[in-house]
């Protein structure tokens, strides 16, 4: 079984990424999709820290030490983005004017709800950020994130176990092994990679599926 990389967990995400839309990648793995977006597509990213119309990373030797996303990693800026004060773009995000945002996660729930800031580590960030904002201000919240710890446990969980980010806010669950969407009727697989069938995803996720391929 090939599971996906990141890059291609990224490309995946992005193809659902619409026309037109307006979207906020946060820190750690959902960077990367912004290397992956439609040429044809014209999409909107902003970043908390205050930019709209970021474009990919830059090459080798351009970056721009004054051009930094959220994450402090250097981004480019498209023709005709801006950058603002962080106040502005935290109305933006708790306006509910951002479509989509892609997020990190530690845990999902089967209910939708979203841990992804701390796991009781003693070395880990003190406080949830932005997360929280975009979690719930954002229209649409799609979780990009291995399937698995590192110890093999599902990230798919009955209950989160760490400190909550939101609470059913997760529509869309994007892993290096399947795409789920997260219903009324519980956890609803989309896609699976090739070489694997529902039964042993199933058995490796540990709470219940739906299989809607």
């Amino acid at each position: 079984m090939k599971r996906l990389n990141r890059d291609q967990m990224a490309a995946r995400v992005a193809q659902d990424i619409p026309e037109g839309a307006y979207v906020n990648l946060g820190i750690g793995l959902p960077t990367l999709v912004g290397n992956h977006l439609p040429r044809d597509r014209e999409i909107f990213l902003h970043s908390e820290n205050g930019i709209l119309g970021m474009g990919p990373a830059p090459l080798p030797g351009e970056e721009d030490e004054d051009l930094i996303n959220a994450g402090k990693q250097p981004v480019t800026l498209l023709p005709g983005g801006s950058y603002f004060h962080h106040g502005d773009s935290f109305a933006m995000m708790r306006g509910g004017h951002l479509d989509i945002c892609v997020l990190g996660a530690f845990q999902v729930s089967v209910e939708g709800d979203l841990a992804n800031w701390h796991t009781g580590a003693p070395d880990a960030i003190p406080a949830v950020g932005g997360a929280m904002d975009l979690a719930i201000g954002a229209k649409q919240v799609f979780v990009m994130m291995e399937h698995l710890t590192r110890s093999g446990e599902s990230k798919l969980v009955k209950q989160c176990s760490y400190p909550l980010t939101g609470m059913r806010c997760v529509s869309r669950i994007y892993t290096d092994l399947a795409v789920i969407d997260v219903t009324p009727e519980g956890l609803a697989v989309r896609e699976i990679i090739p070489d694997l069938s529902f039964e042993a995803l199933l058995d490796m996720s540990g709470v219940p599926l739906i299989d809607k391929r």
